[in-house]
């Protein structure tokens, strides 16, 4: 029986989380180290207060993580590199019965970075699956959750860069990555954007995840990310991006950038794209700009009946992603 990917804002189960165990994510210094832990678990313990939350934890990190989870959030001992659970963990698919299945995608390091260690993290979606005893679907598709958005009405959003990049999948056609998402997705209508956000290209990106650039709103509409100042280069990535939904046929949302064009490593990628839907809320990421509460606003009215709850994402950008790309929801 065919299996669907549900949209996000469809009932969870739960929401996975994992802890930032090592490498850049986790950083050198004993201050660097505690602005992630307390960005990842500022995020799970939000999540907590609307649903239930695993927290998939290193065994070397279970005394340390105690300190900054919540005593509501299960935690989940399991050998992992790192902390994007969105990109190593499973998608979750259903069928029209409502059995639940688990999309293993081959996790590569987003292209076999030369920074990303993934010997653990490659097992870790089938690690999950097993525990709860859902059906595993094995894909041969270097593929992670951050490069899909699905609106639950078969079509799915996706960048050529991430898909058909030489160090994912070199010998795949477009035709046939789209065959094997529809196999495991149940999506049947594909909509490609050229490329992601700058920032995203450097050393610790991911070559142009969807989930900084657009997502779908319950009601149809795509919510995509609208670079306004032309002195940052993401104002051209947004309006190639607007254009091509618009020939697309789409109704869309504009969600402004922040104001905030650099940090100390360049032009950002602050998205308020990269949110996170739960059951009664949306978890956004606010990074101290005058644009933060006008997006809650857009979002206020993209998700109606949904608290919006704000957390500063500055710490997750500054390593390479934002609230989306540290959770995973398990449709109930």
């Amino acid at each position: 029986m065919t299996f669907l990917m549900p949209p996000e804002w469809e009932k969870h189960e739960r929401t996975f989380i994992a802890f930032p165990h090592s490498g850049y994510t986790l950083g050198e210094t004993e201050s660097e180290q505690t602005a992630a832990r307390k960005t990842w678990a500022n995020v799970a313990n939000a999540a907590s207060e609307f649903e239930k939350v695993t927290a998939v934890v290193h065994p070397e990190d279970e005394k340390v993580a105690a300190k900054y989870l919540s005593s509501e959030i299960e935690v989940m001992i399991e050998k992992i590199d790192d902390a994007w659970i969105r990109d190593s963990g499973p998608t979750f698919v259903k069928n029209k019965t409502g059995k639940l299945a688990a999309v293993d995608w081959v996790f590569n390091g987003w292209g076999a970075q030369s920074w990303a260690s993934y010997e653990n993290d490659s097992k870790i979606a089938s690690a999950i699956a097993h525990r709860y005893d859902i059906e595993v679907i094995k894909s041969e598709l270097v593929n992670e959750g951050g490069g899909i958005h699905v609106n639950g009405q078969g079509q799915v959003l996706l960048t050529e860069t991430v898909q058909l990049d030489p160090g994912r999948n070199p010998n795949l056609t477009k035709s046939e990555v789209e065959d094997e998402l529809a196999r495991t997705l149940g999506v049947d209508d594909f909509v490609w954007l050229k490329s992601g956000l700058t920032r995203d290209y450097d050393e610790f990106g991911t070559r142009g995840h969807v989930d900084i650039v657009a997502c779908y709103a319950p009601d149809g509409r795509v919510i995509y990310h609208d670079q306004k100042n032309p002195n940052h280069p993401d104002h051209l990535v947004s309006a190639e991006v607007r254009d091509q939904f618009f020939r697309k046929g789409l109704e869309l949302v504009s969600l402004p950038a922040p104001e905030t064009l650099k940090d100390n490593e360049g032009f950002v990628d602050y998205s308020y794209v990269n949110h996170y839907v739960l059951n009664h809320a949306v978890l956004l990421g606010s990074f101290d700009d005058r644009n933060d509460k006008e997006a809650k606003a857009i979002l206020r009215d993209c998700y109606p009946g949904r608290e919006i709850v704000l957390i500063d994402a500055r710490e997750l950008f500054a390593r390479g992603g934002g609230i989306h790309c540290i959770t995973q929801q398990q449709p109930a």
